[in-house]
């Protein structure tokens, strides 16, 4: 299984304006988003109004129409552990032990219609990365699939479930391998 650095990424918002024209994007209105290969990250998302999207060529790993809008209103910080903001921590962690639950908790947030599957890759050595738009903010997210089995979705349910009820998550901190242990 290749690195969680090398197989997830967590890409930026959409920006306000257009990366050819600079025209500011008005609300509601329907873009393109690229991911391009980038030297010093790996992966860079560039955003173009419709009328700049026909001379856009050149290398990409994916892209996409979307619709931009408004960044929302700031929230209070202090909530409840949310599917939504575990799963943006753990994509933090950069621990290859949470896979599993990242790709629950996308399929969870997809399921509530918060993430919109947007691309699905196939890696050179077979397995599937996912690419995910939130639908609010327009957040990209890779995520890779760790092709779960039946008897595997009770440990990694019990995991997020922990996880949700507010425990710890450290990088290099495994998973529970017993899902009633604390």
């Amino acid at each position: 299984m290749p690195a969680l650095h090398e197989t997830e990424w967590n890409v930026r918002p959409p920006a306000s304006a257009c990366a050819t024209c600079g025209r500011a994007f008005a609300d509601g209105e329907t873009i393109l988003s690229r991911l391009e290969p980038d030297s010093e990250t790996g992966h860079r998302r560039v955003d173009v109004c419709l009328r700049c999207a026909d001379g856009a060529n050149g290398p990409r790993v994916s892209a996409w129409r979307t619709v931009w809008r408004s960044p929302p209103a700031i929230v209070d910080p202090i909530q409840k552990e949310t599917a939504e903001s575990l799963l943006r921590r753990l994509i933090e962690s950069r621990d290859e032990r949470h896979l599993a639950a990242i790709f629950v908790l996308a399929v969870m947030l997809e399921r509530k219609r918060i993430l919109v599957e947007r691309d699905v890759e196939l890696l050179d050595n077979g397995q599937r990365r996912r690419i995910y738009e939130h639908r609010r903010t327009g957040d990209v997210f890779t995520i890779l699939d760790p092709r779960l089995h039946l008897d595997d979705l009770e440990r990694v349910q019990a995991e997020v479930a922990r996880l949700l009820d507010g425990a710890p998550v450290e990088a290099g901190a495994a998973p529970s391998a017993d899902p009633a242990s604390p």
